[in-house]
C-alpha cells in the first residue's frame, strides 16, 4: 500500500508510514470523505456542496469547494500512486482502492462469506479492527454522518453478527458475552445481536440471565415500537424455555436459490423513442458482469409527472429481463398516488419475501430484521428490481440489496439525491421527449396515415401537448377512439382552451393530467405550494432565483429550499445554475391553482413585486451599458423586492441576454394588467439592448406596447420617449415615412417639456434617419442642432456622438478634412469618457473618411479597431457591418483572401442574428474564389459608394 492509508471509520484523514498528514479543517475531511467513499470515480460538485451544507448552501459554495480541494490536493500531492484530478462537473481520488479502511473492510467481509467457519471469523475479527471509533467521526455538519454514517453503521454490526456467529459455531461463547453486551446495550432493540447473545449466555450456564435478556428486549419492543419480537427471537426464547436451545437462531428454510419471481407489468404498447436514456440504462448491465463484481448497481429514473417514468422502467426491465436469472421484482410503493398512502418499507419487504419463497411464519416484525432478512436471501443472486413511484430515500433504502449480482431500478418524481450521495446510485433525469419522438409516438399511437396527411396539426398538438408523453396520451385515445375527428379539430380543441387543462381530462384519475399534478403539488409544504402557484404568474419561460423571491415577497435565503422541495418533486427543473423551468402544462396547472386559491390581491402584489424586480435590474443594467442614456424616475419597489446585482458591463449584457425573452414577456404583461409604468419604462432600458443584438422586430414590438401604455396613462414624457424608440425601431426595418412621423411626434412632446437633451437626442436620430437615405445636407441640419442643444446644456458624453455624426456627414457631402477633424474629436471625447460603443461609432467613421481620402493603411485600421471594440462591447450588429464594410474595401483593392476573410466573419454575425443582409454578403462572397481555387479571375463593380456599416453611425446612439 506504499505505506499511505486513507481512513474513514473513525477519525478522517490520510496517514502516510505512521503519521497522519494534514492539518484539515472539518470541511476538508469532509470533502475527503466524499471522495473516499467512491475512489476512482467523479464526483460532482453538487455531491459535494449537499455534503457540506445540506439543502442551504451558501451563495458561494462552489469557491469555497474550489478552494477546499485546492488544499486537499497540495496536501496528496507527491503521494505515490495517489491524484486528485479535475474531471468533467466534478473531482475524482485517482488511489488503489485498498488503500482506503472502508474498502478493505468490505473486501476482507466479502472474503468471509466463502470460507469455512474458522477462517471466516479471522477475516472479519480482521476487518473489525479496522474501525477506530464511529466511522466519519470528525467530518463537518450532520449529513455525511445522518446519510453514509448509518449505513456503514449497519455494515459494522453486521459484520459484528457476522463474526459472533461464527465464534458460536467454534465454542467461544464465553469470550462473547461482555462484548455482545456492550452491542445490544448500544442497540437493545436489535434482535440478530440479542438472539446471538442470549445464545453465547445460554452456553456459558447463563439461562436466567438469557431469559432476563428477552423480557427486558420485549418490554422495550412493545413499549417503544409497539410490536411483538420476531419469530427467531420468539423461538429462541422457548427453545431455552425448554433448555433445548440450537443457538443458530437461523430460519430453517433455504436462504439461497429457491422461487424465481417474474412481478414484471406487462411491457408497454406502442412504446416509441428513448434510445439515448435506453442506451445509458443498458450501460448499466455490463457493471453488474464485472468479476468480481460491484456492490448491487442502483439506479434513479426522475422526471416529472407524465414524462412517461414509469413506462421506461418497466418496458427497460423487460428488454433486460434475461439477464437476472434468478428472476425479477416489482413494486408499486405508491409514493405519489390519491387512492392511498405511500407503501411501507416493511409492506414492500414482505411482498418481495413472499415472492422469494419465505413462508409468513419466518417474517420477522420490524423492518430493520426484514431488511436484513431480504438481503440474506438475495445474497449471490442475479435478480432485477424495480422500485415504482418512490416517494423519497427512506422508503427506498430497506429495500436495497447488499451483495453483488443485483440491479434495482427506481423511479421517483422526487430527486432521490440521498441515494446518489450515500448508495452510489446513478441518477438518471427523465425530460420530455424530443420533437422527432413525440412525432414518432403521435405516428404510433394514431396512425402514420392519419398524421402524414395532416402534418401542421400534428405539430401544433405536440405542442400544444408540451411534448409531455401524459397529455400526448390522452390526445392520441381521443384521436384513436373517434376515427371519424380530424386532427385539426383535436389541435383546435387544444387551442381554443387557452393554457387550461380542460382538456386533457380523460375520467381516469390515473391518466387525467390536472390529477396527476396534483399528486405531486400535494406533497408541497404550504410555502412552496404557495411559491409554485405564483410562478404560474411569472412572465416564463424561465427565471432565476431573485426574480422567484421577488414574486412570493420573501428573501433569497427563504425562497431557495422551497425551490429545492419543488426541484426534488420534479414541479420545477433546475436547467442551469440558478435558472429554473417548468413545461407549458405546469405553468397552466400552476395559474389554475392561483386563480382558486390566491386573492386578486396577493396575486397583483406578486405580479407587482416580479414586474419591480425585472424594472429596477433592468434599468441597472442598461446603465452601465449606456451611461449617457435618459433618467428615468422609477416607481418604488415593493417590499420584498430583490434586484439583481449586475456589477459591470460584461455581467450587464449577460443579463439581459438570460432575461431578453422574459423582459419581453414582462413589457406584454405589465401593460395587460395596466402596469402602465412599468410597461413603458421596462420598453425603454430594453431598447439600446435591442438594438445592438439585431432585434430590430421586437424592438418594433415592444415600444408598440409602451407607446399604447404611455397614451393611457396620458405622460407626456412617457409618450416622447416610447414615441421616439419606436421611430429609432421603424428606422430598422426600413420604415422610414412611420419613423419620421414618430420622430416628429417625439420632438413636438419634447420641445413643449421644454426637455432640451430629449430634443438633442431626437434630432441626431432624424439625422441618423435621413443619413441613412443618402439625405446628408438635411441631416447636417438636424445633427447641428442636437449639437448645439447638448453644448448649451453641458452634457459632454452626448456632444462627443454628435461629433461623430457631424464628421459622418460631413465626409458624406464632401468635408473630408472636417469631417476628419470631427471625429478625432469625438473619438478624444469618447477615450476619456471610456464610451466603448461611441468609439467603436467614431472608428467606423474615420474608416469611412480614410477610405474616401484613399488611404488604404489607415482604412483597414480603423475598421479593425471599430470591429474589436464593437465585438468586446456585445454589439453584434455594428461588429457585423463593419466587417461586411471592410470587406468591401479589401476588394475595392483587389485584395481578394482578406475580402473573403472580412465577409465569412461578417456572414458568421448576420447568420447569428438572422439577419436578412446574410444573403448579400454571401452574393458578394460568390465573386471572390478561395485562395486555393483561383486562377479564373473575379470582378466586382468598384464604387466608392458607402458598405452595409457605412449607412449606420454613430448617430443612432443618441
Amino acid at each position: 500500500m506504499n505505506g499511505v492509508e486513507f481512513r474513514l471509520l473513525g477519525p478522517v484523514g490520510v496517514w502516510r508510514d505512521g503519521d497522519q498528514l494534514g492539518p484539515l479543517n472539518a470541511q476538508q475531511r469532509t470533502l475527503l470523505a466524499m471522495l473516499m467513499l467512491e475512489p476512482d470515480r467523479v464526483i460532482g460538485v453538487d455531491r459535494l456542496v449537499t455534503a457540506l451544507w445540506s439543502e442551504s448552501p451558501p451563495v458561494s459554495a462552489r469557491n469555497a469547494v474550489q478552494g477546499h480541494v485546492s488544499k486537499l490536493r497540495r496536501l496528496l500531492t507527491g503521494l505515490p500512486g495517489v491524484e486528485l484530478a479535475t474531471t468533467g462537473p466534478g473531482y475524482r481520488l485517482v488511489v488503489d482502492a485498498q488503500t482506503v479502511d472502508l474498502h478493505r473492510f468490505r473486501e476482507l467481509v466479502g472474503r468471509a462469506r466463502d470460507r469455512d467457519v474458522t477462517e471466516a471469523g479471522e477475516l472479519l475479527r480482521a476487518a473489525l479492527s479496522l474501525w477506530q471509533g464511529p466511522a466519519l467521526l470528525d467530518v463537518a455538519g450532520d449529513w455525511l454522518p445522518g446519510i453514509i454514517g448509518v449505513g456503514l453503521e449497519e455494515e459494522r454490526l453486521c459484520a459484528v453478527e457476522e463474526r459472533a456467529s461464527a465464534d458460536l459455531r467454534i465454542g467461544r461463547h464465553h469470550d462473547l458475552v461482555v462484548e455482545l453486551s456492550a452491542v445490544v446495550t448500544a442497540h437493545p432493540v436489535r434482535e440478530r445481536t440479542v438472539c446471538l447473545l442470549m445464545t453465547a449466555l445460554e452456553r456459558s450456564g447463563r439461562r436466567s440471565d438469557a431469559l432476563a435478556l428477552f423480557r427486558r428486549t420485549r418490554r422495550r419492543l412493545v413499549e417503544e415500537l409497539g410490536i411483538e419480537p420476531g419469530e427467531d427471537l420468539r423461538r429462541l426464547h422457548q427453545q431455552v424455555l425448554e433448555g433445548e436451545p440450537d443457538g443458530s437462531s437461523q430460519p430453517d428454510w433455504p436462504a439461497r436459490g429457491g422461487a424465481r419471481p417474474r412481478q414484471l407489468p406487462a411491457d408497454i404498447a406502442h412504446f416509441s423513442g428513448r434510445e439515448q436514456d435506453i442506451g445509458a440504462l443498458d450501460g448499466l448491465i455490463s457493471m453488474t458482469d464485472q468479476d468480481p463484481p460491484p456492490t448491487a448497481v442502483i439506479a434513479v429514473i426522475g422526471g416529472p409527472a407524465g414524462v412517461g417514468k414509469t413506462a421506461l422502467a418497466v418496458h427497460w426491465a423487460h428488454r433486460v429481463a434475461d439477464r437476472f436469472p434468478d428472476g425479477q421484482l416489482f413494486v408499486n410503493l405508491r409514493g405519489f398516488d390519491p387512492a392511498g398512502p405511500e407503501m411501507a418499507p416493511a409492506e414492500a419487504l414482505r411482498h418481495f419475501l413472499a415472492a422469494l419463497g419465505v413462508p409468513a411464519r419466518h417474517l420477522p416484525a420490524d423492518v430493520e430484521t426484514r431488511a436484513t432478512l431480504f438481503r440474506t436471501v438475495v445474497a449471490e443472486r442475479r435478480i432485477l428490481i424495480v422500485l415504482d413511484n418512490a416517494r423519497d430515500v427512506e422508503q427506498v433504502r430497506p429495500l436495497l440489496p447488499g451483495a453483488p449480482g443485483c440491479l434495482v431500478l427506481v423511479n421517483s418524481r422526487s430527486q432521490l439525491s440521498g441515494l446518489v450521495a450515500a448508495n452510489g446510485a446513478h441518477p438518471f433525469t427523465l425530460d420530455r421527449p424530443s420533437m422527432k419522438e413525440a412525432r414518432e409516438f403521435l405516428r404510433r399511437r394514431v396512425g402514420e396515415q392519419r398524421v402524414s396527411a395532416e402534418h401542421m396539426a400534428g405539430e401544433e398538438i405536440i405542442e400544444r401537448c408540451a411534448r409531455l408523453p401524459l397529455a400526448l396520451a390522452i390526445v392520441a385515445a381521443r384521436a384513436a377512439t373517434n376515427p371519424g375527428f380530424s386532427l385539426a379539430a383535436l389541435a383546435a380543441e387544444l387551442r381554443e382552451s387557452r393554457g387550461r387543462l380542460d382538456a386533457f381530462e380523460s375520467g381516469d384519475a390515473a391518466t387525467d393530467v390536472r390529477t396527476v399534478f396534483s399528486w405531486s403539488y400535494e406533497t408541497l409544504g404550504d410555502d412552496a405550494a404557495r411559491l409554485f402557484r405564483l410562478l404560474g404568474l411569472h412572465p416564463g419561460p424561465d427565471f432565476a432565483v431573485p426574480a422567484a423571491a421577488s414574486l412570493a415577497g420573501v428573501p433569497v435565503r427563504r425562497v431557495r429550499p422551497l425551490l429545492a422541495e419543488l426541484t426534488r418533486v420534479h414541479l420545477l427543473q433546475e436547467h442551469a445554475p440558478g435558472r429554473y423551468t417548468f413545461h407549458d402544462l405546469l405553468r397552466a396547472y400552476a395559474t389554475e391553482l392561483t386563480q382558486l386559491t390566491d386573492s386578486g390581491a396577493d396575486r397583483r402584489a406578486a405580479l407587482r413585486g416580479v414586474l419591480d424586480h425585472y424594472l429596477h435590474t433592468a434599468y441597472a443594467a442598461d446603465f452601465l451599458l449606456q451611461p449617457s442614456r435618459d433618467p428615468l424616475d422609477l416607481p418604488t419597489a415593493r417590499p420584498g423586492t430583490v434586484p439583481e446585482h449586475v456589477g459591470d458591463e460584461g455581467r450587464a449584457l449577460a443579463w439581459f441576454t438570460a432575461e431578453h425573452h422574459i423582459l419581453l414577456a414582462a413589457v406584454e404583461q405589465a401593460a395587460e394588467h395596466q402596469f402602465d409604468v412599468h410597461a413603458w419604462q421596462l420598453a425603454a432600458t430594453l431598447a439600446d439592448f435591442l438594438d445592438r443584438q439585431g432585434h430590430f422586430s421586437d424592438q418594433v414590438a415592444v415600444q408598440t406596447t409602451a407607446l399604447r401604455a404611455a397614451y393611457r396613462l396620458a405622460e407626456r414624457n412617457a409618450e416622447a420617449h416610447a414615441h421616439r424608440a419606436l421611430g429609432r425601431a421603424w428606422v430598422r426595418v426600413g420604415r422610414d415615412d412611420e419613423a419620421l412621423s414618430h420622430l416628429r411626434q417625439a420632438l413636438d412632446l419634447l420641445t413643449a417639456l421644454g426637455d432640451q437633451i430629449g430634443q438633442a437626442r431626437t434630432h441626431l436620430n432624424l439625422g441618423w434617419m435621413f443619413g441613412q437615405s443618402d439625405r446628408s445636407q438635411e441631416a447636417l441640419v438636424h445633427v447641428r442642432r442636437g449639437l448645439a442643444l447638448y453644448e448649451a446644456t453641458g452634457n459632454a458624453a452626448m456632444q462627443a456622438h454628435a461629433l461623430n455624426s457631424l464628421g459622418w456627414n460631413q465626409a458624406h457631402v464632401g468635408d473630408y478634412h472636417e469631417a476628419l477633424a470631427s471625429c478625432r474629436q469625438a473619438l478624444a471625447m469618447l477615450e476619456r469618457l471610456r464610451d466603448h460603443r461611441g468609439q467603436a461609432h467614431t472608428w467606423d467613421s474615420l474608416g469611412y473618411i480614410y477610405r474616401q481620402l484613399g488611404d488604404q493603411e489607415q482604412t483597414v485600421r480603423c475598421y479593425q479597431r471599430s470591429s474589436e471594440v464593437a465585438r468586446d462591447d456585445g454589439d453584434r450588429v455594428q461588429q457585423a457591418e463593419v466587417l461586411d464594410t471592410l470587406g468591401d474595401a479589401h476588394h475595392t483593392w483587389n485584395a481578394g483572401d482578406s475580402a473573403r476573410q472580412a465577409w465569412l466573419h461578417a456572414l458568421d454575425l448576420f447568420d447569428e442574428l438572422g439577419d436578412p443582409r446574410a444573403d448579400q454578403v454571401r452574393a458578394k462572397l460568390r465573386t471572390v474564389a478561395p485562395a486555393a481555387n483561383r486562377g479564373t479571375g473575379y470582378g466586382h463593380p468598384v464604387t466608392g459608394a458607402p458598405g452595409a456599416a457605412e449607412r449606420r453611425r454613430a448617430s443612432e446612439a443618441g
